[in-house]
């Protein structure tokens, strides 16, 4: 089942980004943070973390409006736990947020990854969901170190 995540679930959430294998300790931290910001109400109110709960979470999501634009968001994270990827969990996390922000007029969703041999199997994921690589920042992340960012068009439901 996909839903918000509670603030009773923030360490749960962390331990699964960890999980992940995706994020490095600094920036679990600034996940936490993040998390911890966004129950407070410190953060814009539109901003939405997901999980899929499967008795556990077992997936999670960040997304977030583009400041200063017209139905733009960015895709900050996105993860399923290790035992449970390569079932079509992330897929339909990713699905179920495009469902979500075309019912909010969002126009387009970015996502941006690293640029790296391990995050290929990443890149490929988006290919594969509908997302053309709209730009590669060289060294953006460290030395040697590409950001790319992918963009997918959101079509808004029929009514």
């Amino acid at each position: 089942m996909i839903r918000p995540i509670s603030p009773d679930e923030t360490t749960a959430a962390i331990a699964l980004a960890e999980a992940t294998g995706l994020f490095q300790p600094h920036e679990t931290e600034v996940l936490a943070q993040m998390l911890s910001e966004h129950f407070d109400g410190k953060t814009d109110s539109q901003d939405l973390w997901l999980t899929d709960d499967d008795d556990g979470l077992v997936g999670i999501a960040y997304v977030a409006p583009e400041r200063m634009t017209e139905g733009t968001w960015n895709l900050y994270l996105i993860g399923i736990h290790p035992d449970r990827q390569r079932q079509g969990r992330g897929a339909a996390l990713l699905a179920h947020i495009e469902q979500m922000l075309a019912e909010r007029s969002a126009r387009v969703l970015l996502v941006e990854t690293s640029g790296t041999d391990s995050f290929e199997y990443v890149r490929a994921f988006y290919c594969n969901s509908g997302y053309d690589e709209e730009a590669r920042i060289r060294e953006f992340y460290a030395a040697g170190v590409d950001k790319i960012v992918f963009r997918k068009a959101l079509i808004a439901p029929r009514k």
